[in-house]
């Protein structure tokens, strides 16, 4: 059974039988994904994280299956009802629907109106009735079944109770559940409608007062929307196929010939659908309905995770950290490089005249006695307007002011992890360090908070909690794991995102480094209490040491391959240092000399990619994004505005974007681009700076609506630029084969921008 598992994930994820046996092996194993990704290539096959994961999940699957079976047959076989034929079709069963319908009419029941006939002794007429015979008359042959000791008083009840055996032994029948379920599936159509006390208390559901549409067409947006309103009593929800057509194909499978039989056969089936079969097919159509539009919006909040935890980081700045407030007034922290409080006070710059000048002379101070950099404030109540004073300060340009998004932060000041590094300190306190953190590093910073809080997802609380929270930790530690991790200054919420290793060890880590400080090399990691072989070899190749005496402890070089590099430097008559300081030597380098039986071609391209940028962070350059000024409140904005916007979040259906007024507006996708955008993923990043046109406004509902379209002024000119002639000569104008085709010749004509180009979040979009 093992073997024809790991042949049907091969066949589904289009790879081979050893690619899936093998990774599987590593996995039950212990090895995480990041490790067998990035260190087991040659084992895999080249497989990425994205099939590998698959293969996890698609095996966890197949062994939930599996226990199911094995549940079956032996409730079967205890209760004598396992034949031959029937363990064939257990265990020839693919899915768990098929596995289920199989079992369901041998399933122990609860009583129905079935078993009450059954024990009234109306299954012997049940049965003559199915059959339909011609000469078979139903109400002569049901007399002879009325008994009142039995409980059947009537003619009309011993056909009703017969009727009801039929209706289940419909209901039970495989064949007829497959044919539902595909028409289900296929011929459904969602309806949801207000109900009638609640067309005033639910107006945030009005879209979906009489709605309706396929179930083939239903977004996971309006799904999810619509389950909600059904859930806090505004809608009703119901999701099923025309009637006749499913009453068709029943009657086309049972009802055999046009007498008084067939008539009560008819009747039943028609009962059957009603009472049983439309409902449990409905049952399972939202089912199906909802895992696939939870798989949809926990993949958009993965996405938009991941490019959450790979934006940019400034680095190692010193840092004026704000997190802003009226009454309360600013808290302001100063971090050192390394994101070490060293100085916090309240300032009040939004009260008074007065105020705001001894506000404005404590920021100067500040900046100049601990050589602040950059100045962080935080884009929550009050964010504007702080950063407004701020810019008018008249402060050193070299110091930039940046805003950045606090959501989480107050999850993130009131945990234990806080607590923990900060005891003497309030949690503004702790949220203001936070926000600047954020700004030197956001995946060191957002990793201490759970990903739900983040803020990023699309009805994150509707969705499958489980399957949510293991997409989201696979995201987080897909990133802490491409990035690095630099062991002897990572917190302990970091560290446990590292391949191999989790809160224990990571918390043994920082226990041991505060003890006999830091990590000279990676092989001192061994001495770690708990921390074995086998987490050394998942874990060692993330975790960075730059201070080490070998240099490749900084680098992704698996200490597995320390030696190879080495042999690599002496073949070349030098030391590993200058290997790594001279591209003329690592050309020289012939891999296939260095090719082992556990050693391929991949492993050492990755290794002289890797001598070439050691410890290379894959995330992209800082960009600093500056609102417009004066456009601070939703009241300010005007219809045809064009303003610079920060995209905050992504969904199905567009993406969220501040524009700094405290409330974001929605570019939907038809807004997106002059073209056909399938999804906004496939134009917009979180994080991503963009410029956008206000197309509407709505103070009272908070909503406005924005658009990235081109307005005719800027397609009028793009087509006069296009028309002019070029100062090239013609041939120069000549697009040479593999050559990009650029849209404009000249060199101030507007170029589409460049794509995002994140490989985990495109391999995930191909998922």
């Amino acid at each position: 059974m093992i073997s024809l598992r790991y042949e049907k994930i091969a066949q589904e994820l289009n790879i081979t039988d050893k690619q899936v046996a093998d990774t599987a092996q590593m996995i039950a194993e212990g090895a995480t994904v990041p490790f067998i990704a990035r260190y087991r290539k040659e084992v895999t096959g080249m497989l990425d994280e994205v099939v590998i994961t698959a293969i996890r999940d698609r095996l966890s699957e197949l062994e939930e299956l599996e226990n199911r079976r094995s549940a079956i047959v032996k409730s079967l076989t205890e209760r004598n009802l396992l034949t031959e034929e029937l363990q064939t079709r257990v265990l020839a069963a693919e899915t768990m629907s098929v596995l289920e319908d199989i079992y369901l009419p041998f399933r122990p029941k609860r009583r129905t109106r079935a078993t009450d006939a059954r024990e009234k002794g109306l299954e012997e007429l049940a049965t003559k009735i199915f059959a339909q015979e011609d000469a078979f008359d139903p109400a002569m042959e049901a007399a002879l079944f009325v008994s009142v000791g039995k409980g059947v008083a009537t003619l009309d009840e011993a056909l009703a109770g017969a009727r009801d055996i039929i209706a289940e032994w419909v209901n039970e029948d495989a064949g007829a559940r497959a044919k539902m379920r595909d028409l289900f599936r296929n011929k459904g159509v969602i309806r949801s409608k207000v109900l009638p006390d609640k067309l005033e208390s639910g107006m945030k559901y009005k879209d979906y007062y009489d709605w309706e549409e396929p179930v083939t067409a239903a977004p996971s947006h309006r799904v999810l929307a619509m389950r909600r309103g059904e859930r806090e009593e505004f809608l009703t929800l119901s999701m099923m196929p025309p009637d006749e057509e499913a009453l068709q194909i029943l009657e086309d499978l049972f009802v055999r010939g046009a007498n008084e039989a067939a008539n009560q056969v008819k009747q039943a089936v028609r009962d059957s659908f009603k009472r049983l079969l439309s409902l449990s097919m409905e049952t399972e159509t939202r089912m199906e309905t909802k895992k696939r539009a939870d798989e949809t919006a926990i993949r958009v909040f993965a996405d938009n995770l991941r490019q959450l935890l790979l934006a940019p980081p400034m680095g190692q700045k010193t840092v004026l950290a704000i997190d802003p407030g009226f009454r309360t007034g600013c808290k302001t922290v100063c971090l050192d490089a390394q994101g070490k409080l060293v100085h916090h006070e309240t300032i009040f710059p939004l009260m008074s005249e007065k105020t705001r000048d001894e506000a404005g002379r404590t920021v100067r101070t500040l900046c100049e006695k601990f050589g602040i950099e950059a100045i962080a404030v935080g884009n929550g109540t009050a964010g504007r307007e702080t950063e407004s004073f701020l810019r008018s300060l008249d402060l050193p340009k070299e110091i930039v002011v940046v805003m950045v998004n606090e959501s989480g932060a107050s999850v993130y000041s009131a945990s234990e992890a806080a607590r923990a590094e900060f005891p003497d300190q309030d949690i503004t306190v702790r949220g203001a360090v936070s926000i600047g953190r954020r700004l030197m590093d956001p995946l060191a910073e957002l990793v201490k908070i759970e990903p739900k809080a983040i803020g990023v997802g699309q009805y994150q609380h509707d969705v499958d909690q489980g399957l949510l929270q293991q997409a989201l930790d696979d995201v987080v530690v897909s990133c802490v794991n491409a990035v690095g991790v630099e062991v002897n200054t990572a917190s302990v919420q970091l560290l446990s995102y590292v391949s191999g290793l989790g809160a224990t060890l990571a918390e043994n880590i920082v226990t041991h480094r505060n003890e006999n400080g830091p990590f000279p090399t990676r092989d001192a990691l061994k001495s770690v209490k708990r921390l074995g072989p086998k987490a050394f070899e998942q874990s060692a190749g993330f975790l960075r040491i730059r201070d080490s005496v070998n240099p490749l402890d900084a680098a992704a070089v698996h200490p597995e391959s320390y030696a190879i590099v080495e042999k690599m430097a002496a073949d070349q008559g030098c030391s590993v240092v200058d290997l790594m300081a001279d591209e003329a030597r690592r050309q020289k380098i012939v891999l296939a000399n260095y090719v082992t039986d556990k050693v391929g071609l991949p492993t050492l391209k990755d290794i002289i990619s890797e001598l070439a940028k050691p410890g290379r962070d894959p995330r992209s350059q800082f960009e600093n994004v500056v609102f417009a000024e004066g456009i601070d409140k939703i009241t300010d904005l005007i219809s045809g505005m064009k303003l610079t916007g920060v995209v905050t979040n992504i969904t199905a259906f567009g993406a969220f974007v501040d524009i700094g007024v405290h409330q974001d507006g929605l570019v939907h996708l038809s807004e997106m681009a002059d073209r056909y955008v399938k999804a906004p993923t496939d134009v917009v990043k979180v994080g991503q700076k963009i410029e956008v046109t206000v197309l509407a406004v709505d103070a009272q509902r908070k909503r406005i609506s924005l658009s990235m379209k081109k307005t005719p002024g800027e397609k009028a000119e793009d087509q006069k630029t296009a028309a002019e002639p070029s100062s090239l000569h013609p041939e120069e104008r000549k697009i040479k084969p593999g050559q990009p085709k650029l849209r404009h010749e000249k060199k101030n004509a507007r170029v589409a921008p460049k794509p995002f180009n994140n490989p985990f979040a495109e391999a995930l979009k191909k998922k």
